[in-house]
């Protein structure tokens, strides 16, 4: 359709930029930030959309795009099936910005019916997540249904046995550090999954949030964050008190008196603490790569060398 309008007009078509499978509500699309910079570099002075859409679903950010972006940068743009054309003075330019606004509500509508497919899932007990706990797997022919990961499995039987033992979370992460054992990212990627960040050393926050996890006793246990809007991909974190938990969804790895053992020993655990000393640049220090607070600590090993993190 595009086309065949270019060629009609006889307009030269410079490139088409697609942005398949991205949603509309973001202009942080790799076809359209390559569109913005080929505009920058006057590549370009026209923009056709088969519909307004096509643009965006953001209202705020087709707004600007149409009226400050696009004039100032002398880009002319035309959607076809709405009939909006910039070049030109059109009664269908008016009304640009109500079918902006119905454009963002229809998206927001859609992200409302998904998630309300996802909290029905969940009430089901069944996982809705990308990727399974680590000590689980997730079957093609039941992907929303968790299976043991006979492999993993023993990693998690160890950190549970050793924190009943008295260990803490620190001395668990570093001895499984020091024998290599392969964190849950690295695992994955071991495994052809895709993780978003990896971890090359076990931390003690790691084997706090499994030995916390009642994924560990045949629980499901979902609805820990949500997203702020359908516009936003930042989550935040949900309380406790409203995550979904529906019991016995899937077999467990650990039985129920070991994992209130273990949990009980964390408890003891944080209330014997006796801070010693406090760090001059404690809160002040971050990590260049992973931009978090880094922390100071020391312990000893069999050889009796100090080890600094």
């Amino acid at each position: 359709m595009l086309r065949r309008f270019a060629e009609s007009k006889k307009l030269s078509i410079i490139k088409e930029y697609i942005d398949d499978g991205v949603s509309g509500t973001t202009f942080n699309r790799p076809g359209f930030k390559k569109m913005i910079q080929d505009i920058e570099n006057k590549k370009i002075n026209m923009v056709i959309t088969k519909d307004l859409s096509r643009l965006g679903r953001d209202y705020i950010g087709t707004g600007h795009y149409l009226e400050k972006y696009f004039p100032e940068n002398k880009v002319r743009y035309i959607s076809l099936l709405d009939g909006i054309d910039t070049g030109i003075d059109s009664a269908s330019n008016d009304i640009t910005p109500f079918k902006s606004v119905l454009n963002d509500m229809y998206a927001k509508d859609i992200s409302n019916k998904i998630k309300s497919v996802k909290h029905n899932k969940q009430d089901l007990g069944l996982f809705i997540g990308g990727k399974a706990p680590f000590g689980y797997i997730l079957d093609k022919n039941a992907p929303n249904k968790l299976f043991i990961d006979e492999e993993a499995k023993p990693i998690i039987k160890r950190i549970f046995k050793e924190a009943c033992e008295g260990k803490s979370c620190r001395a668990i992460a570093i001895d499984l550090s020091l024998e290599n054992i392969l964190t849950p990212s690295q695992y994955a990627i071991n495994h052809g999954k895709k993780v978003a960040k990896i971890s090359n050393n076990w931390t003690s926050q790691r084997i706090r949030e499994i030995l916390l996890n009642e994924v560990y006793i045949g629980n499901m246990v979902q609805g820990r964050m949500k997203k702020i809007n359908y516009k936003s991909k930042k989550n935040i974190r949900i309380p406790k008190s409203e995550w979904k938990v529906i019991e016995n969804t899937h077999e467990a790895i650990i039985d129920k008196e070991t994992f209130f053992k273990a949990r009980e020993m964390l408890e003891i655990r944080k209330q014997t603490r006796i801070k010693t000393h406090d760090y001059l640049l404690k809160g002040l220090v971050y990590c260049h790569e992973c931009k978090k607070k880094m922390g100071c600590s020391s312990v000893k090993t069999d050889k009796r060398n100090d080890i600094l993190f």
